[in-house]
């Protein structure tokens, strides 16, 4: 029997509409600024050709990388403190003030933890002790353990009348009960899920999500790195090993930029703005002593890829050292070349992955970028425990910690923030931390891999970029 379908068109029609399609992925590409990678903007050039009933559906869905707003007034044109040129890279300054990124600031008081029990006190005491605003950000918030400790500190400061923030991703944390949220909204805590599934997903928004991790308390405060608020990320459960992660909190002027920033996300995600006498207190921290830092944030609301140009800022200025420590590791063309520039005129590059990371296909997928960093005179170590941190240290003098990984979707399509320290305290610990964590891992073995999986590698990298 015949099957009727409803439309069947003809060869024009077919044709007509590979145009409209092209021409819908060409304007949303030019005039939204969507700069794509060569190989991202063949493949879906090629799909909407071969396939456009249904590449021209799921562009309009996943296509969009950029909602830039335009940048905050002044900021690009704010001078750098005249102390802070002693002790920021001229290279690090020019390049982040040319993306618009708020100048380095004074730090108060820099702690590192690197151990899960002792982060998870910290946050609790941060909460604990927010006297009018408390901020609180994260990709994952799973009702376990660790996220009914926070919710029961979320919880606590707003019945003490403090204004509670919780900005949640719509994907990483959809599996978070509505009893939940209901919960914390009872107690006065306001919830907001960004970008959620249930939203338009002809905006084109819908693979764009919001990966940073933070908390801050009056502004003044700041709590962040690279753990979600799950058991796993802070303390062992069910016979199984917490993940190696690392955060820090820190005081000063770096929270305030923090806050600015939560701030943003949270307008962005249809909350409603800070009170003024929040706002105020923001312009009044205490600045004196401490080292220096800086707030960076990247992502689709920036208009530059602004972690990814400072670390390819980094790679080529970098004369000594390049310390790296990741849970993945896929980087674009342009990024992986900058690093085996760097190995192959002397600078010594170390980086430090999980043995298996929780992504097996991203496993997969790093295996050639790792293969030519070895081969480049890298020194590449694989730890058995699964690594979940994010840090960069470069030179002597510049140091990163925070939630970007070193893959495409970080770099490229997620809301990331890294805090760059530029203070030797600060810079000589991560660097002692990463060494101390490469000690662990044995050596990438390199080689040349077989012709299967050669093949297997490319297309399983080759279809993560797309997305």
């Amino acid at each position: 029997m015949r099957i009727a379908w409803p439309w069947s068109p003809s060869a024009l029609e077919h044709g007509g509409f590979i145009a409209i399609g092209l021409l819908v992925y060409v304007l949303a590409t030019r005039v939204g600024k969507q700069r794509r990678h060569p190989s991202a903007a063949i493949g879906w050039v090629l799909s909407i050709i071969a396939f456009p009933y249904v590449a021209v559906p799921l562009f309009l869905i996943f296509g969009t990388r950029k909602v830039a707003r335009a940048p905050a007034v002044g900021v690009a044109e704010a001078p750098v403190d005249t102390a802070a040129r002693e002790h920021v890279p001229r290279w690090a300054a020019v390049a982040l003030a040319a993306m618009h990124v708020e100048p380095p600031c004074r730090v108060g008081r820099v702690e590192f933890q690197s151990d899960g029990a002792q982060a998870l006190r910290s946050l609790i005491e941060l909460c604990d002790g927010a006297a009018s605003t408390l901020a609180v950000q994260t990709f994952v918030f799973r009702n376990d353990a660790v996220g009914q400790a926070a919710a029961r500190a979320l919880g606590a400061a707003a019945r003490r009348g403090v204004r509670t923030r919780l900005l949640v991703d719509g994907v990483g944390s959809a599996a978070l009960p509505r009893g939940v949220v209901h919960q914390l909204r009872s107690a006065g805590v306001e919830v907001r899920s960004f970008m959620p599934l249930l939203h338009n997903p002809m905006r084109g928004r819908t693979n764009l999500r919001n990966h940073r991790k933070l908390a801050v308390a009056d502004g003044s405060v700041l709590w962040a790195g690279g753990r979600n608020l799950a058991i796993e990320y802070f303390v062992d459960s069910g016979g199984k090993r917490a993940w190696i992660d690392l955060g820090f909190t820190a005081t000063g002027s770096l929270a305030a930029s923090a806050q600015r920033q939560f701030d943003d996300d949270w307008l962005f995600a249809g909350g409603s703005s800070t009170s003024a006498g929040s706002d105020c207190r923001l312009e009044h921290v205490a600045d004196s002593g401490g080292s220096w830092a800086q707030w960076v944030a990247s992502g689709p609301d920036r208009r530059d890829d602004t972690l990814h140009d400072l670390l390819m800022t980094a790679a080529y200025h970098a004369n000594q050292r390049i310390l790296a420590v990741t849970p993945y590791f896929v980087p674009d063309d342009a990024l992986l070349q900058a690093l085996l520039m760097a190995a192959r005129r002397g600078v010594k590059v170390s980086l430090v992955l999980p043995a298996r990371s929780n992504h097996r296909l991203a496993d997969i997928a790093r295996e050639k970028s790792v293969r030519a960093l070895v081969d480049a005179g890298a020194d590449v170590r694989l730890t058995p425990c699964m690594v979940h941190a994010k840090v960069l240290v470069i030179d002597e003098g510049v140091a990163m910690c925070g939630s970007l990984n070193l893959d495409g979707r970080s770099l490229f399509l997620n809301y990331e923030a890294m805090a760059v320290f530029y203070g030797r305290d600060e810079v000589q610990w991560l660097a002692e931390w990463t060494r101390s964590l490469a000690a662990t891992g044995q050596p990438h073995p390199g080689g040349a891999p077989s012709l299967a999986r050669d093949v297997l590698e490319g297309v399983v990298r080759a279809i993560g970029f797309q997305l």
